[in-house]
């Protein structure tokens, strides 16, 4: 069988609140063939520092 890679479009506006519990819930899947692509619209609050820290420990996440 084919390992197909799956795309993820997450969008990011000023989501601190939940985003960490997105990201872990895409982390946690049992498909792990991804690549999550952050999409950041000028978060005024921490959710662009904690994409950042994502696509830093885990390189399927992209800013």
């Amino acid at each position: 069988m084919i390992n197909k890679k799956v795309g993820i479009v997450i969008p990011v506006y000023n989501v601190e609140f939940y985003l960490k519990e997105c990201l872990e819930g895409v982390i946690n899947q049992t498909y792990k063939n991804f690549t999550a692509l952050l999409i950041n619209d000028g978060s005024s609050d921490n959710s662009l520092e904690i994409a950042k820290e994502y696509a830093k420990k885990d390189e399927r996440f992209i800013i």
